[in-house]
């Protein structure tokens, strides 16, 4: 059993064949698109209310620590900024030898287009560290780097990982269903 191709495969169909053709016609009103009252975004810099805005760039993603209860409901360009950097930026960095990315020093996408590609960028990225882990790799555990789960071997990252953008996908894929659908 080839198990990194297993595992890469596994985000490879869900992003083929659901996720990214999803994505396909993203406008910028879509990709900044608040549905809710307080929601949190990618906005240009110095327009946030969040108590947090992190970026290097143009534009900041907004944040709070510890999170509100509830947490605000967020745009796709707040999920799309999650997944390129808190989901496969950050490990493609701590993993694969890739640039070190994090929330505070990432230049945000001010426009729909320029998050796709980033988001491509970083898919790519990962499917490419995965795929050169080796079953070996998969074994070894993920270090220090992923804090509690240290010890935890390489796949469950992966996994987890594969989780996470098939989560976070599916909102998107949601936010983008209700945009269609708003009142006018």
């Amino acid at each position: 059993m080839d198990w990194p191709h297993e595992l890469a495969d596994q985000l490879g169909w869900h992003w083929d064949h659901q996720l990214r053709p999803r994505l396909a016609g993203l406008t910028d009103e879509e990709y900044f698109w608040e549905p809710a009252p307080d929601c949190w975004s990618v906005r240009p810099r110095g327009r946030s209310q969040a108590p947090v805005q992190a970026g290097s760039g143009e534009f900041t993603i907004d944040f709070a620590f510890p999170t509100p209860d509830p947490p605000p409901i967020t745009t796709i360009a707040w999920r799309l900024g999650h997944i390129i950097v808190g989901v496969f930026g950050m490990r493609i960095g701590n993993h694969f030898g890739g640039p070190a990315i994090d929330y505070e020093t990432f230049d945000y996408a001010g426009t729909a287009a320029q998050a796709l590609t980033q988001l491509d960028e970083q898919y790519d990225a990962w499917c490419d560290g995965v795929r050169g882990l080796g079953t070996s790799g998969l074994a070894q555990p993920c270090g220090p780097s992923e804090g509690p789960f240290a010890d935890y071997p390489m796949a469950a990252l992966v996994l987890h990982i594969n989780r996470e953008v098939i989560h976070h996908g599916a909102e998107v894929a949601l936010l983008r269903d209700l945009y269609l659908r708003r009142p006018a």
